[in-house]
């Protein structure tokens, strides 16, 4: 006797019953949404946050039965979908522009006006978007059977409300265990992740085939994720170890340092999730009717334009502000110190470990020096470690000092103790001296 199925099969009528209270609460929000943007108004992140909530919830509901392999319930399926991503986008926006007051950003009269009238556009375009859908959707549902209930909204003023009063700032100043090489460690994080985006040379355009050619093969969800972590690394090591600190209060670029995490991190949020949509509804990879609606409601060419000339510009151009910033923390935190170290044997500094003194110095902001008979011989050139090495044979010294950073001298005195890796083998502190970075 065959064992019975888990999975019981029910009647698209009997599936109708199921999903009408969560769509009757989803319309609620999105109808107090819909009268918002009509009214011309600013929507609250209570309300996208509500809008959120409702299409997440609908979403669920819809896929733990199945609904988008049965051909009635498919195209509701991905609205839905699709309406909750915009939200998230749309969060991330106002977010930001709520933030914006708080977050102690040195930029010109010109650049904040920019600035806020693409956020703006990219709002608007955002919210015009969701209503599309929505309008889809009802025209889906009804097809469906459903009661769309399309005149009632939530009764709860609470969610239509956005606050702007703070209390008073009066926290303790903590304390915090090596401070600044904290924040040393944190500032020359960031220069690499702003680094990093830069070099991506993804700028303003105006012409669409840019714009293709882009997404998804140089900036797809994926990337935009790991650009996102590495920044929210650096804000959540900030906001524990730096926040509310003495030496916060004691160095003022640091306030502004905090806002120039925070934007291009939302900033992010914003490309992640506008590219999530694309590469999920929109892009040429998908095929079939739904994905032409979605794209008549959805113009592909505006998302890609608000995913590369508001979301990326604008985080690339906040960490070039930042990374001004924190070269600027470096520079009064950086305290050079000296080591005496032994010479590499049976060699002395010849090609490799002269390169690995080289990487070591090009890791950390700061300088380092090779200190011979009073002369310094600059770290990142090999040509002049090499040039000293030649002077220290002829000396025949079994010693040499260097000068720089605490973190720089600590890895040349790893680097010293296990012989300057001339077998080949690296510790663990020293592994982005291998070639292959491992």
């Amino acid at each position: 006797m065959e064992p019975k199925s888990l999975i019981q099969i029910i009647s698209e009528q009997e599936f109708l019953n199921i999903v009408q209270e969560p769509c009757e609460l989803f319309f609620m929000v999105s109808n107090d949404f819909e009268k918002i943007v009509e009214g011309k108004k600013d929507v609250s992140r209570k309300i996208y946050s509500r809008l959120m909530q409702e299409s997440e919830y609908l979403e669920s509901v819809l896929d733990e039965h199945g609904a988008r392999e049965n051909k009635a319930w498919s195209f509701f399926s991905e609205y839905i979908a699709c309406i909750r991503n915009l939200a998230i986008a749309a969060f991330y926006v106002k977010h930001i522009l709520d933030r914006y007051p708080y977050y102690k950003l040195k930029e010109t009269k010109e650049i904040d006006e920019e600035f806020h009238v693409a956020a703006d556009q990219s709002l608007e375009f955002i919210n015009r978007s969701i209503l599309n859908l929505k309008e889809e959707l009802i025209r889906t549902g009804k097809v469906n059977g459903l009661a769309c209930v399309v005149d009632k909204g939530s009764d709860d003023e609470f969610f239509k409300i956005e606050s702007n009063k703070r209390l008073p700032k009066n926290i303790l100043d903590d304390d915090v265990k090596e401070e600044r090489e904290r924040v040393i460690d944190l500032c020359q994080k960031y220069r690499k992740i702003a680094k990093l985006i830069q070099e991506a040379k993804i700028d303003k355009s105006d012409d669409v085939q840019i714009f293709r050619a882009l997404i998804p093969s140089k900036l797809d969800e994926k990337i935009v994720r790991m650009y996102k972590e590495h920044i929210h690394s650096v804000q959540s090591e900030y906001d524990t170890y730096v926040k509310n600190t003495s030496l916060e209060k004691e160095y003022e670029d640091l306030g502004n340092f905090r806002g120039y995490v925070s934007m291009p991190l939302h900033l992010l949020e914003v490309v992640l999730w506008l590219c999530h949509f694309y590469e999920r509804h929109e892009d040429d990879i998908r095929h079939g009717e739904c994905k032409q609606n979605i794209s008549r409601m959805v113009n592909k060419d505006l998302l890609l334009g608000h995913i590369v000339n508001f979301g990326f510009y604008f985080s690339k151009h906040f960490l070039r502000e930042g990374d001004k910033i924190a070269v600027a923390i470096l520079g009064k935190l950086i305290e050079n110190i000296r080591t005496e170290v032994s010479i590499p044997q049976p060699l002395g500094f010849h090609a490799r470990p002269s390169t690995y003194i080289s990487l070591i110095a090009r890791q950390y902001d700061g300088e380092l020096h090779m200190l011979v008979d009073g002369d310094k011989y600059n770290a990142k050139s090999v040509m002049s470690l090499l040039q000293a090495g030649g002077t220290i044979a002829d000396k025949g010294y079994k010693t040499v000092e260097f000068e720089g950073s605490k973190q720089a001298i600590e890895d040349v005195k790893v680097l010293a103790q296990n012989n300057y890796c001339e077998e080949g083998e690296f510790p663990r502190k020293l592994s982005y001296l291998r070639p292959d970075g491992v």
